[in-house]
């Protein structure tokens, strides 16, 4: 291969990533890594919670960084999977998108993600924890099954939602060692919350991708549904990771943290964002908007996930709240193309 051609490779390569989304497994897997140095910097009970520390010393910077370049690459290094896998709906949904065009070569791409994933998966055995490796694997695995599981309906968002909390555990598991790898109640329900959340912003990305998921035999709730019934299910449906949050922190008592003011802020916020998603693809069930509306759809995600983190460290969850906003609407923009 050339040098330009080189050149092209790669650049085609960054596009078919979709830089845009690396905020949602980005700040998901951050959630996992502040939690961890949450545990670490606690001699004993915090707030009313039971978390104490065991053997969990806190991450050099060094280490959080090379996490944090892994968390954000996964999205578009898996997404090349996912498009290699999906070439049927996107011939029609994204008939621009590198892969379908031939601008980048489907077996040259996958031998890129493969390498990538391994030296993700060599670098997390030698330099951070090998145990970190059953979640990384976990995750590619769920990709690799969603999109075989979009011909199931609820079951696509449900599997969607699992693999991005993967990237939790990935953030924790990855940061050094533990004397509780078990899963406590409190640890499920956020872990649950952010899988309701993503599942949740896969289901407004089915409005743009109705037809050819139809055509393709992709049953999506939205193509099981049609469009009439599910616009009118987007808003009532915005509000389910609020209230799922109520139950769990207020009912069934199992989050262990205090509240704090920056939370309460950035949660109301995130309300607004998510019922605003639901509100667009009410209004806008097909058409352009149903991709323009996405930069809100991913900001009230990957904000949502910021809000949690804030539960336990207050300053990062609102830097990463902002980074979020701001910077996913900036790369979306350098993807205009609805079909690309």
């Amino acid at each position: 291969m050339s040098l330009s051609g080189l050149a092209g490779f790669l650049a085609a390569y960054v596009r078919s990533m979709r830089l845009y989304y690396a905020f949602i497994t980005g700040v998901a897997g951050w959630l996992g890594v502040s939690y961890y140095q949450y545990v670490a910097g606690s001699p004993g009970l915090i707030a009313r919670s039971t978390i104490a520390r065991t053997v969990e010393v806190p991450t050099p910077d060094e280490k959080k960084l090379v996490i944090l370049v892994i968390l954000f690459l996964s999205w578009g290094i898996n997404q090349v999977i996912n498009d290699y896998l999906g070439l049927a709906e996107d011939r029609i949904n994204a008939p621009r998108r590198p892969m379908v065009t031939g601008e980048l070569d489907p077996d040259k791409a996958l031998l890129l993600t493969g390498f990538l994933l391994a030296a993700a998966g060599l670098v997390t055995w030698l330099y951070l924890e090998p145990v970190a490796l059953i979640p990384l694997g976990l995750g590619i695995l769920l990709n690799v099954v969603y999109e075989h599981a979009k011909a199931w309906g609820i079951l696509a968002n449900v599997v969607f939602g699992l693999m991005i909390s993967m990237c939790c555990l990935f953030g924790y598991f990855a940061c050094g060692p533990t004397g509780t790898y078990f899963l406590t109640r409190s640890r499920i329900s956020v872990l649950v919350i952010v899988a309701v959340m993503n599942g949740l912003m896969t289901f407004y990305t089915y409005f743009k991708d109705y037809a050819g998921d139809k055509a393709a035999g992709k049953r999506t709730v939205v193509v099981r549904s049609g469009l009439e019934k599910s616009r009118l299910i987007a808003v009532p449906s915005a509000f389910l990771p609020s209230a799922l949050f109520v139950v769990l922190y207020f009912g069934f008592r199992t989050i262990e943290i205090d509240l704090n003011r920056v939370f309460v802020i950035l949660g109301l916020l995130t309300v607004f964002l998510e019922v605003w998603t639901g509100v667009l693809y009410f209004r806008n069930p097909r058409g352009r908007m149903t991709y323009d509306s996405l930069i809100t759809n991913f900001r009230a995600c990957a904000c949502g996930q910021a809000a949690l983190l804030a539960l336990f460290n207050p300053e990062l969850g609102m830097m990463l709240f902002i980074f979020s906003y701001v910077f996913i609407g900036f790369l979306f923009s350098l993807h205009s193309d609805a079909k690309a």
